[in-house]
């Protein structure tokens, strides 16, 4: 689209939500690719909860390969039990286990896209509209390029909490940032549900 318009990339100023870039390069945020934040969230829960830093995130998989789990053991008792579902078929089925409350999850990560995001529809492909492989190994070789930076440790993060919401642990940052778990009450057949 850019093309079309005559639009160079190259040209074009980066700014971001807070103004120009000014801290510094671009950073990502510590994942496989361009995935969520499991792995931040699995590790700052870890050692939040139960004060255990977690070095390496191992991600088992499981129905297929978009569908893996993470956990954290101490002494054989499961303590975290994260997962990630990517595709229309695995989020489908995890709407359907937590209706029936059959979900043993403390936390799910979910990307519409098969493969994750840089498999997704709107990424690049080949002449014959098929996904380029080769385009994809390098667009995640560029993406893990990118220097890692927790989101904490952005200095415009920081003067968020401190100016919008009066730091981090401030009733106002309770209240817009964090939730509380509500039971899925009467679990559903699956004539109930309706996609």
């Amino acid at each position: 689209m850019m093309e079309q318009s005559d639009l160079s990339v190259k040209d074009a100023a980066v700014d971001t939500l807070f103004g120009d870039l000014g801290e510094e390069e671009p950073r990502r945020h510590d994942g496989a690719s361009s995935d969520g934040h499991l792995a931040h969230i699995f590790r700052h829960a870890a050692k939040e909860l139960f004060n255990e830093d977690v070095a390496e995130v191992t991600y088992r998989t499981l129905r297929n390969k978009d569908f893996q789990e993470v956990t954290l053991e101490r002494d054989g008792e499961v303590l975290l039990r994260f997962a990630a579902a990517y595709g229309f078929r695995n989020i489908q089925n995890v709407v359907l286990k937590l209706k029936r409350g059959k979900f043993p999850y403390h936390f799910v990560e979910v990307l519409a896209c098969a493969g994750g995001c840089l498999n997704g529809r709107g990424q690049a492909r080949a002449e014959d509209g098929r996904a380029d492989r080769a385009l994809l190994r390098q667009m995640e070789g560029i993406y893990t390029s990118i220097p890692v930076r927790a989101p904490e440790a952005s200095a415009s993060v920081q003067a968020l909490y401190q100016e919008w919401l009066g730091g981090a642990d401030s009733p106002r940052a309770q209240e817009a940032l964090h939730t509380a778990y509500q039971g899925p009450g009467r679990p559903a057949s699956s004539r109930d549900i309706k996609w």
